[in-house]
């Protein structure tokens, strides 16, 4: 006789059915999805900025909405912890290509001029005006980089106009970098922008101008009662320059706190590249009039990309 046993339970689908989603979880689900998807591109593509204050007039204007290009230049992991002024660690992923002159550029700003770096985390944008190596001067309101005239932008604004009626060559700033520099924003330089290793001659009487600019470095820089400089308490007559720098300047060149007033812009701190209005109104118009707001829409701004 046959021993084998026979199954006599009916036959059932071993596995538990699962319960079909309702319609709720599955719209959290679509939501969570799309936001990190959002979070991604944010934070690896592309960027919306809104134009607060009007030192790019008229290639941007106050009230302007732009997308930028975080990619191209190399993207970043978060600088700093959302909705706070603390900085993080972050990694910088492999770059297209370096900004290069004529760009308009957003970057973190490195801090005024007599400070090691900005108390708060915000990005700036200008126009990239010379490079690792390049020298910069203003003569009159023109603008030279190695000697020749850079290229005005087309929608530049000279305030006062271009012509006459500009500071004196005598006339200095006591807000321009570097520190007891002498110059003023209309007749400035000329000045070298460092590349990394660059050597810069340090003495007793162009210690104060680069100090910060050592400090910024990652250095502790001090001078002696005999006009002895040292940096991380070793006497020093030289400094070597350690990564590369940008002079930028904003298109409306008499109302803007550029590289004249706070120096030299790092390569690490380039977030993107601007690349076109996608929207643009009236910012000084409230809210609460919003059939007055939509009626200041500058339809004749929108789509138009950044040069």
């Amino acid at each position: 006789m046959d021993n084998k046993k026979i199954n006599t339970k009916p036959e059932t689908d071993s596995k538990p059915k699962k319960k079909p989603k309702s319609k709720s979880k599955e719209l959290f689900d679509a939501l969570l999805f799309a936001a990190l998807v959002a979070f991604f591109l944010k934070i690896f593509f592309i960027e919306a900025y809104r134009i607060p204050t009007g030192s790019m007039e008229n290639t941007l204007l106050v009230g302007d909405f732009l997308l930028v290009n975080k990619f191209i230049y190399g993207a970043t992991t978060p600088r700093n912890i959302p909705f706070t002024d603390i900085r993080i660690p972050y990694v910088t992923l492999p770059a297209l290509k370096d900004p290069h002159k004529g760009d308009v550029v957003v970057f973190d700003f490195p801090g005024n001029r007599d400070e090691a770096q900005s108390k708060e985390v915000v990005n700036y944008i200008k126009r990239l005006v010379a490079e690792p190596g390049d020298t910069v001067q203003v003569v009159n309101q023109t603008l030279y980089v190695n000697g020749q005239a850079f290229p005005n932008p087309p929608n530049a604004i000279f305030n006062p106009p271009h012509q006459g009626n500009t500071l004196s060559n005598n006339s200095a700033d006591p807000r321009t970098f570097p520190k007891g520099s002498g110059w003023n924003e209309e007749n400035y330089g000329p000045i070298r922008v460092p590349k990394k290793d660059d050597v810069i001659k340090l003495t007793g009487d162009n210690f104060e101008a680069w100090k910060m600019f050592i400090v910024r470095e990652g250095h502790n820089p001090r001078l002696a009662s005999d006009k002895k400089v040292f940096i991380d308490d070793k006497e020093v007559t030289e400094y070597k320059v350690q990564k590369d720098y940008f002079f930028m300047m904003g298109d409306h060149r008499n109302n803007s706190l550029d590289s004249r007033f706070w120096g030299f812009m790092p390569r690490e701190n380039v977030v993107g590249e601007a690349l076109m209005i996608y929207w643009s109104w009236n910012p000084d118009i409230p809210f609460s009039h919003i059939g007055e707001l939509f009626g200041s829409i500058r339809w004749n701004r929108i789509a138009n990309i950044i040069r």
